[in-house]
C-alpha cells in the first residue's frame, strides 16, 4: 500500500505526488512520478511545488509527466487492507500450557509462573 508522504519544501504539509532528482553533470533537473521509495538525494513535492518548479540559470527542466494530480488509494491498495485485516482477524492466540499460571498483573503486562519453579 502507498505510503503518504509529505512534500519536502519547508512548511508544506501536502501529500507528494512528484520526485525531484538532479543530474548534475547534465545541469538538469528530473521531474517525474512519484517514486516508489523515498530516496536520500532526491524530493518529494506536492502538486502545487511540482507545477512551480524551475531551475538555476543554465539547467534544464525535463517534466516526465506533463501534470501531477493527488491519487486516493488504489483498488489494489483496498484489497491488500482488506485481506490484511481479515488475516488478522483470523489469528487465534495458542492457548497458555495448563502448567502455567498468573501472579501478577500491571495493566497490559502479567507475570507468569511455571509450575515447579
Amino acid at each position: 500500500m502507498k505510503s503518504v508522504r509529505q512534500c519536502s519544501r519547508t512548511a508544506c504539509t501536502r501529500a507528494a505526488v512528484a520526485t525531484l532528482t538532479y543530474v548534475y553533470a547534465d545541469s538538469t533537473a528530473v521531474l517525474g512520478p512519484l517514486a516508489h521509495l523515498a530516496e536520500p538525494h532526491s524530493y518529494d513535492l506536492c502538486a502545487d511545488h511540482a507545477e512551480r518548479l524551475t531551475a538555476p540559470r543554465g539547467w534544464e527542466v525535463v517534466r516526465l509527466s506533463p501534470e501531477f494530480v493527488e491519487s486516493g488509494p488504489s483498488q489494489d491498495d483496498l484489497s491488500a487492507l482488506a485481506d490484511a485485516v481479515r488475516e488478522a482477524g483470523m489469528r487465534t492466540d495458542s492457548p497458555e500450557p495448563e502448567n502455567v499460571a498468573e501472579v501478577g498483573r500491571r495493566g497490559h503486562l502479567r507475570v507468569l509462573r511455571a509450575d515447579g519453579s
